[in-house]
């Protein structure tokens, strides 16, 4: 349960550091640039600790599925982003797939 944690958190860092990449203005501001830096060592540190027992696929799949999703999200309510219908059909596949990914089992028997 505690790597379910650390994923998620990495998750959160993930999406604190990609929101701040795109404030960063190509890295130019340093304030922004600065949490990028910090959220992705953040990110990866805690996506290792929860690689150790959640599957890889499974974890890669749930990080980048609920960031994709999530900045998604951020980039239209923050940023002016375009949703389109085609755009949430496929979010919503990409979001089918880890469901079923971590439906699917270990396949260990």
């Amino acid at each position: 349960m505690q790597n379910w944690l650390y994923l998620s958190l990495a998750i959160v860092f993930e999406i604190v550091g990609t929101t701040a990449n795109k404030l960063s203005d190509g890295m130019t501001r340093k304030g922004p640039t600065a949490v990028v830096a910090v959220c992705y060592v953040a990110c990866f540190f805690l996506f290792s600790r929860a690689v150790r027992t959640i599957e890889l696929g499974t974890a890669y799949a749930v990080w980048s599925g609920v960031g994709m999703a999530a900045l998604a999200v951020i980039g239209v309510a923050a940023f002016g982003d375009t949703m389109t219908p085609r755009k949430l059909v496929s979010m919503a596949l990409i979001i089918a797939g880890v469901v079923g990914l971590n439906l699917g089992g270990t396949g260990k028997h």
